[in-house]
């Protein structure tokens, strides 16, 4: 597809030679001004009628070039939800984008858009795929907030923006309050909750490790936000990597905390608080990235604040991005290809905040992006990843067409709309 010309190529060859900073505030000032037919060609794919409101829009601007692509859902449409996703459906682990939405349960609906996910834990063996942030998936606490940048959708059906606070606690007898993390690799003077969705054991070393079982009457697993368990002790183990069955959790200790604890012994009773905030019990769907791009309608200039120095400083140059915004009317789920010479440099994130604000967006965060940014639309994955392949990621933002029976496929029709 040939895409049109801009008419001021010479100026834009001119722009190129200019010094790195000020090219990038001149060609961010070009993106929010220019007009929709010098900017890009636009494709639209819907679904069939009565069913409207999803439409994937492939940008090309040739004169950086940048390759943006675009999925816009329509909110008042009810017949759409936002799912987040794991691989595996547990909370490590790593698939592609495209294995995520298949592994969805048909019950929920049929996938039609997806978009990556998380920040997530790449280095440690054992926990490959831990998300760095919460997150909730169907109901089910998959991570725990690490004070960092979220997403989630109220139980209003409203979706939020924020930063959201752990507040995970273990009231234990004769001892102060202990904050835990969540299927996460635990340190020394960490404690940390292991679920039986990190998988048949806690991949710990040393420390002290309590196998709990639940106690009467008290809520149980799948563990859910916002909850209070109580739990007894049923074993204490000090070698580490205790064994998860499908109805117990294990509350690990590294060795230093253990050595600041009260002696416990089986039969004791804990009770574990799933506290956040803001509050977020009975949220059935949250993810978390990071850094905020927009927010009541204002764009954000000071992206390090939950990141860190390499995230930092990776933020300042071009890179393949994705990222979520919305509006009163829609939901944008967003991709920019990179490091691709000839076909997309990728963006700062200062020139991502201006395309979500050309968009429309009052709300919109970053999200996982380099060789993770993976956007998929109708059956296929719509850019080109710059690993020249789709990359195995934590997570996901699903896109679900709820219905009763498998939906038809999705229709192509032409479209005249912009940003």
């Amino acid at each position: 597809m040939k895409i049109e010309p801009n008419r001021n190529r010479l100026a834009i060859r001119m722009i190129r030679w200019l010094p790195r900073p000020l090219r990038a505030v001149i060609i961010s000032c070009v993106l929010l001004g220019m007009p929709a037919s010098l900017a890009a060609q636009e494709r639209a794919l819907a679904l069939p009628l009565p069913v409207p409101g999803l439409v994937y829009t492939n940008y090309r601007v040739t004169s950086v070039p940048w390759s943006i692509h675009v999925v816009r859902v329509d909110r008042t449409n009810a017949a759409f939800e936002l799912h987040s996703v794991h691989a595996e459906q547990r909370a490590v682990g790593l698939d592609t984008l495209s294995s995520q939405l298949a592994g969805i349960n048909r019950d929920l609906g049929l996938p039609v858009a997806g978009i990556n996910g998380d920040f997530y834990q790449r280095r440690d063996r054992n926990f490959m795929g831990d998300p760095r942030g919460l997150q909730i998936s169907d109901s089910v606490l998959f991570s725990a907030s690490a004070d960092r940048t979220a997403f989630w959708v109220d139980t209003n059906g409203q979706p939020q923006l924020g930063t959201v606070l752990s507040k995970f606690r273990a009231i234990i007898p004769r001892a102060a309050p202990v904050a835990f993390g969540l299927n996460e690799p635990r340190a020394s003077a960490k404690a940390v909750l292991y679920t039986p969705s990190m998988g048949t054991t806690t991949h710990t070393s040393g420390g002290r490790e309590l196998i709990l079982e639940q106690a009467e009457d008290s809520p149980w697993l799948p563990l859910r936000i916002g909850t209070t368990y109580t739990a007894r002790v049923k074993a204490v183990r000090e070698t580490g990597n205790s064994p998860l069955g499908e109805d117990a959790m294990v509350l690990s200790f590294g060795a230093g905390l253990a050595r600041t604890l009260p002696a416990l012994t089986n039969g004791t009773l804990i009770r574990l608080i799933t506290g956040t905030s803001p509050e977020l019990t009975g949220v059935s769907t949250a993810i978390s990235g990071g850094p905020v791009l927009i927010q009541d309608g204002k764009r954000q200039r000071d992206f390090g604040a939950d990141q860190d120095s390499f995230e930092f400083s990776s933020m300042q140059e071009r890179h393949p991005r994705s990222a979520l915004g919305w509006n009163s009317r829609f939901f944008f789920l967003v991709e920019v290809d990179g490091r691709q010479w000839g076909l997309s440099d990728g963006m700062t994130l200062d020139e991502l905040s201006a395309f979500m604000a050309k968009l429309g967006c009052e709300q919109a965060m970053n999200l996982d992006g380099g060789g993770s940014a993976t956007i998929w639309f109708n059956g296929r994955v719509r850019n080109r990843p710059c690993d020249g392949h789709e990359r195995e990621i934590a997570n996901s933002l699903a896109v679900i067409r709820k219905s009763e029976r498998p939906a038809a496929g999705l229709a192509t029709t032409p479209s005249s709309s912009s940003p």
